[in-house]
């Protein structure tokens, strides 16, 4: 038997199992079993004895004979149970499921190993549904030692594929393999940085002898997978930079130089100027700028992506500004229109609203070249936009969009324009470089001068009386306020519910102020008249659902109340509160849950409660929930399939990866040296499990 044998050869188990797993767990061929790696490990590296059982016993193993063999009670209630006994005491073993199958595996003249948990009931220890099995000298070896568990569905379970008889297949198959499993690093790296082999990693994530060689099978497995994907990203990356020649933004002129010197609405902070720099030096190089810019709420990143735009003005090119909602797009168009006065640049808007006989102008203005900057949303993307010359593209809250839309973008120039990517949820540095470890990266970790931090404060719901008379002495000193809610069960009807009863709580108790209402089920022309409502103050509340996570700026709103905060990720929480602080007056951000929480939920509100730093609290949300859920990755599926590394965890592990990957690269780029032959062999074999997304985020 060999790594591409397929399980259903696996001597005893059948093509009827063999499919369970295929569809179950994607298990397919022996290599496939052998990296279904396990989640937990049970410390099985003893035998106790009988008389060593107490009240505070674990899970324990015990060897012994049995006796007694009873079947007791009728119908649903019926149970069976024996006596474990050795040489030191007794033990009752019972069950109340599966009673048929157990029985056939009962006999009083056979040695057997017990493992569970024991309790202390009607005067004796007892273990209730033990693992059972006959002690012989193969089982001993399968089970003394550390002892993987395994992911298993209902129907896995239901096929007895469960932890335990997956664990025996493996075991199977690692006793019958024709030849050691080959290895797939070359000697190079593996020596230098001390990692286990191959073979040796995969018999003892398995099945390891104890817990050192445990942790060096992990690391092994764990950097070899990190380092083939930062291998690929960036192999990748250095093919397209040679492939693409970059359009050349060479001059700096009069539209950035007269910006710069008469319209810049305040001083730049040091961290958009040093953004500046990188983008300027991309541009300027001859190759295709690839960059994912990164700032919190409020950072100032449109004020960089306008200068950026301006470039390429100043050398002939057209630029697109996308936005994932008409609201957001809208006020950028209005934004950058405001900032660039009389500058003498043309710009246009195009949304889904934009009328046919503007957007007829539009289109003959992209063609002749006489708009240089086009703001919009996905109406962007449709065919019959095309521009003369395009050479920049950004956008915003990239991760809204789906890949195939952002190449559309990347289509609608003959030679590929720049591409800038903004994002103002801040994302872990190891999400960052496995998301986008082909993208440049730049961060804005300043705010601009005279923002003060928003004051984040946690109310249990009994203090609402209080929150209401807080909310009326900001109104009164002249500030509006958000009062958020969660959208419930997934549903828009629930959503828009909970939202409408809480507009008639506020208008309730507070009816001396206007109050607005937007949520989900509404059109987005009404949408944008209760946002302009707010935004011109006309109203001085607005009740929400998360439609107002992004596209709202309304500099005067000082105080968010997020309803049922406990409804809320970490990263939501931080996008929510941004709403606020957008002026010079002091602003605030009150969370409020029932009193009963979850230890994951307090965690949450204490991490919102200590910090404003967006960076901070996207380790923490990494930390809390994984990464398959930051940044829309849930949606969309990260780019990649993990099997054992943790992008919370494995931080150091990923850095020594992507390091080891780019010095091979550096000296190797196309890794045509006979050393790296097996780098090319693997790569091409993991190919399939890795998206490339570098020409088009």
């Amino acid at each position: 038997m060999d790594l591409s044998s397929n399980i259903s050869n696996i001597y005893g188990f059948g093509p009827k199992r063999a499919g369970v797993l295929a569809t179950e767990a994607n298990i397919r061929s022996v290599e496939d079993l052998l990296y279904y790696f396990p989640f937990r490990y049970i410390d099985r590296s003893r035998f106790y004895s009988i008389r060593e059982v107490t009240s505070d016993s674990s899970f324990i193993q015990i060897h012994g004979k049995i006796k007694n063999i009873k079947k007791e009670g009728v119908g649903k209630n019926t149970r069976l149970s024996c006596i474990l006994y050795d040489e030191t005491g007794e033990i009752e073993l019972v069950w109340f499921k599966g009673l048929q199958y157990v029985m056939t595996q009962l006999s009083t003249v056979k040695e057997y190993i017990a493992f569970g948990k024991p309790t202390f009931f009607n005067g004796r220890f007892n273990i209730a549904h033990p693992e059972l099995e006959e002690y012989t000298p193969k089982n001993v070896r399968q089970n003394l030692g550390w002892q993987a568990v395994y992911n298993t569905t209902t129907k896995m379970k239901k096929s007895y594929m469960t932890s335990v008889n997956i664990r025996k297949l493996i075991y199977t198959v690692l006793t019958s393999l024709d030849s050691p499993i080959k290895e797939t690093l070359p000697q190079y790296i593996t020596e230098p940085l001390g990692l286990m082999s191959l073979n040796q990693a995969i018999r003892n994530i398995h099945f390891p002898e104890n817990l050192e060689l445990l942790q060096k099978a992990q690391a092994r497995l764990k950097f070899e997978e990190l380092f083939y994907i930062q291998l690929s990203l960036l192999k990748q990356s250095k093919f397209n930079r040679n492939k693409f020649g970059g359009l050349l933004f060479n001059h700096i002129g009069d539209y950035f130089n007269g910006f710069y010197k008469n319209q810049l609405p305040f001083e730049l902070t040091n961290a958009q100027k040093r953004v500046l720099k990188e983008i300027r030096a991309d541009v300027g190089s001859g190759k295709q700028m690839n960059r994912l810019l990164q700032g919190d709420v409020g950072s100032g990143k449109t004020l960089v992506a306008l200068l950026s735009m301006l470039m390429a003005a100043d050398n002939g090119f057209q630029a697109c500004f996308m936005a994932p909602t008409e609201i957001l797009a809208t006020q950028h168009y209005n934004n950058i229109k405001k900032m660039l006065g009389e500058l003498g640049v043309n710009v246009a808007l195009l949304t889904g609203s934009t009328k046919q006989s503007e957007r007829k102008i539009i289109h003959e203005g992209l063609l002749d070249g006489s708009i240089n900057f086009l703001i919009g949303t996905h109406a962007l993307l449709e065919d019959i936009v095309r521009f003369s010359n395009l050479g920049l593209v950004i956008i915003d809250e990239q991760h809204r969009f789906g890949v195939a839309q952002r190449a559309k973008l990347w289509n609608k120039n003959a030679n590929p324009p720049h591409v800038l990517v903004m994002t103002a949820t801040p994302i872990p540095r190891t999400l960052a470089m496995t998301l986008y470890g082909d993208l440049d990266v730049s961060v804005i970790d300043e705010l601009p001068p005279g923002r003060k931090p928003i004051k984040t404060y946690h109310y249990f719901e009994d203090k609402r009386d209080e929150l209401l008379r807080f909310i009326k002495t900001q109104i009164d000193a002249g500030h509006q306020a958000y009062v958020v809610y969660p959208l419930i069960e997934e549903s828009e009807k629930s959503d828009m519910i909970a939202a409408e009863q809480g507009y008639e709580y506020i208008s309730t108790h507070l009816p001396q102020f206007k109050v607005s209402l937007v949520h989900g089920r509404l059109k987005p022309s009404e949408k944008d008249v209760e946002m302009r409502k707010f935004a011109t103050n006309e109203t001085q509340i607005m009740v929400a659902t998360t439609v107002i996570e992004v596209g709202v700026d309304v500099p005067n709103a000082s105080v968010m109340v997020i309803e049922s905060a406990n409804r809320f990720g970490l990263s939501q929480l931080h996008q929510l509160r941004g709403r606020v602080g957008r002026g010079a007056e002091q602003s605030f951000c009150i969370l409020l849950t029932p009193y009963k929480i979850s230890n994951e939920t307090k965690k949450r509100i204490e991490t919102m409660v200590a910090t404003n730093d967006g960076f901070e609290i996207a380790e923490a949300d990494l930390r809390l929930r994984g990464p398959g859920d930051i940044e829309g990755t849930a949606q969309s599926g990260l780019p990649f399939d993990l099997k054992i590394a943790n992008l919370a965890k494995d931080g150091e592990i990923l850095m020594l990866a992507r390091d080891t990957a780019e010095k091979i690269l550096n000296n190797d780029p196309t890794l045509s040296n006979k050393l790296n032959e097996i780098l090319l062999i693997q790569l091409h074999k993991k190919s399939k499990n890795i998206i490339d997304w570098s020409k088009i985020s």
